[in-house]
């Protein structure tokens, strides 16, 4: 479904490349995650997938078709195809739940429609199931700006799943989260990858989260792809290859 094929992206002014040849390949059903320190490349790499970072060499194929060379309209309609969740949420404090989640289907329709906030009877129907299904049913009205962060989270992964996407992307997601409510959206992710049958690429900072759902991890170091396995096999040689610390070793 995704190729990766030699990327590699390389900011202006900067010395050492943020990705470094990078070769890989994922298909619908794998639930990746990728680790790495601060800097390490994760939010480059998830941007490259959905086209928003130029590459510096290499090209990212999707169904065979390069993302790269595509027009403004093309990767529209690509990013129509790819959820994503976001770290800090990235919804409207001053909206409610159901219209930050309707927002998932604006790239579908006119931008009056959007403007004057129009919705059909099925588009608001479809809005209410997704959001019944991430368990915030009884706070359709309420203001984003009320909510808990896991509860934002689940509003921001409605918001992706209400765009029926082919591939879910996420962004250090539960990295602003406690461990608990980040174990809850774990598994409220992993239960819309598996019905939904998605692709899933999930930036994730906790290794545990990462070895509990992933079937595959993936680890980066400065920009370089040092470990694409399964996650038992990422032993704790690798997890100090990959944070350089004896600290805190894997269990």
């Amino acid at each position: 479904m995704i190729e990766m094929n030699n990327v590699s992206v390389r900011y202006p002014g900067a010395k050492h490349d943020a990705l470094s040849d990078i070769d890989l390949t994922f298909e619908k059903g794998d639930f990746i995650c990728i680790l790495g320190k601060s800097g390490a490349g994760k939010s480059t790499f998830i941007r490259c997938i959905n086209g928003l970072q130029e590459l510096t060499q290499g090209e990212v194929k999707l169904d065979g078709k390069q993302i790269s060379n595509m027009s403004e309209e093309q990767l529209r309609q690509v990013r129509l195809e790819m959820g994503m969740v976001f770290q800090h949420f990235n919804l409207i404090p001053r909206m409610s739940v159901i219209q930050n989640v309707l927002t998932g289907i604006f790239g579908y329709r006119s931008n009056v429609k959007n403007l004057l906030g129009l919705f059909s009877a099925d588009e608001l129907e479809q809005a209410k199931r997704v959001i019944s299904e991430v368990g915030l049913s009884d706070m359709m009205d309420r203001r984003v700006e009320r909510l808990s962060g896991g509860q934002k989270q689940r509003v921001g992964i409605a918001r992706a799943i209400v765009q029926r996407p082919r591939i879910l992307l996420g962004d250090e997601p539960v990295a602003s989260l406690d461990p608990g409510t980040s174990n809850h959206i774990f598994t409220l992710l992993k239960e819309m990858h598996q019905r939904l049958g998605l692709l899933t690429i999930i930036n994730v900072h906790d290794i545990g989260l990462a070895k509990r759902y992933a079937t595959r991890l993936l680890a980066l170091k400065d920009g370089k792809l040092i470990f694409d396995g399964n996650p038992e096999e990422f032993t704790e040689s690798y997890y100090e290859e990959t944070y350089e610390s004896p600290d805190n070793l894997l269990t």
